[in-house]
């Protein structure tokens, strides 16, 4: 059975290296996550079950409690879902194959003349998928072991890169017309985008971005399910062939579509699709707000706080849920709704 090889490794060549080696001898890749705390991190390895690991001293070491993989199976990565516990996706390397593919063609990626930049932590789907992408493609990659601004900068502007996969935070901090395009994920996306700003929507269930400005992939399908109420916005749909084959538990969460035909993946998210078949996300299906009988999303709340010059990150929470503690040198705006707002 082919092993599931965890990455105890920065970012840079070496991790790229790593990768392509674990794969060439048929087995697959878990990437960890070298910033998280113990206790987390015994979670995460909960979550994944690799059998090897490998660090920067290069050599494989056998862990016990482990579960081989099935063939074909190119990676497994952590995800926090909706619980915010770590659960494992699965993904094989047609749907790897197929995401790359989608989303070269749509960016219109040329091995020839375009570089990408990964410098997104690359034990999620948002940062690892550039590096997934060039290895499918044959396209240059450039890592980065974390994202610092002037690095990103520089490497745009002195054309080392021309393609690169921000989220919001990080994209305030660097110029977009250093890049041919940046793809731009992770939370719904500011005003005011300059016009090589590709906006995404994904999730690690879906091997990364598959809707693109609103517009699906090629292979990709969208539907929306039934509200709970007429005129409600219902739950956001996917299928196409860059889905998780499973969970690492082996359970597989695709059902029958509104088509009567399996294979859909129930994203958690609301959503609609427009006439001219565009989607618009509404927000999580479990953060919706209910206050005076009338539900809120925190998304359109936060969307509105974001446009005060005086706001650089929102959260928004009905009253009674608890706040997580936030990176510091992060300036908030907690706002409960019908609360008065003041912005200090």
């Amino acid at each position: 059975m082919p092993e599931l090889v965890a990455l105890d490794l920065p970012g840079g060549a070496a991790f790229v290296e790593a990768v392509q080696r674990v794969w060439e001898a048929g087995d697959a890749v878990a990437p960890l996550d070298r910033r998280l705390p113990g206790p987390a991190a015994r979670d995460q390895l909960a979550a994944l079950r690799p059998t090897v690991v490998i660090d920067e001293s290069g050599e494989r070491r056998t862990l016990p409690g482990g579960q081989p993989v099935e063939a074909g199976d190119a990676l497994v990565i952590a995800t926090s879902g909706t619980t915010g516990d770590p659960r494992a996706v699965v993904l094989t390397h047609d749907a790897v194959a197929a995401s790359a593919r989608a989303s070269s063609a749509q960016l219109g990626v040329d091995p020839a003349r375009h570089r990408w930049l990964a410098c997104l932590p690359l034990a999620h789907i948002g940062g690892l998928s550039v590096v997934l992408r060039a290895l499918v493609t044959g396209t240059p990659v450039t890592v980065h072991n974390g994202f610092d601004a002037d690095r990103v900068n520089e490497c745009g502007l002195r054309g080392e890169a021309t393609h690169v996969s921000l989220v919001a935070t990080a994209l305030r901090r660097v110029d977009p017309a250093a890049f041919t395009a940046v793809l731009l994920g992770g939370a719904a996306p500011p005003a005011g985008l300059a016009p090589n700003v590709v906006t995404t929507y994904g999730m690690t269930e879906t091997g990364s971005g598959v809707v693109y400005d609103g517009v699906a992939l090629d292979g990709v399908e969208l539907a929306i399910g039934k509200g709970e109420e007429d005129g409600a916005p219902g739950e956001v749909l996917v299928r196409g062939p860059m889905l998780l084959r499973a969970y690492r538990d082996g359970f597989d969460p695709r059902i029958a579509g509104p088509d009567g035909r399996g294979g859909w993946l129930p994203t958690g998210d609301a959503g609609e699709l427009h006439p001219d078949g565009r989607l618009e996300v509404v927000g999580r299906i479990a953060e919706v707000i209910v206050t005076g009988g009338e539900k809120v999303w925190p998304s359109a709340v936060e969307a509105v706080l974001a446009g005060h010059e005086g706001v650089r990150e929102i959260v928004t929470l009905g009253a009674g849920k608890a706040v997580q503690p936030h990176p510091r040198e992060v300036i908030l705006a907690h706002h409960r709704i019908g609360d008065p707002l003041t912005i200090g």
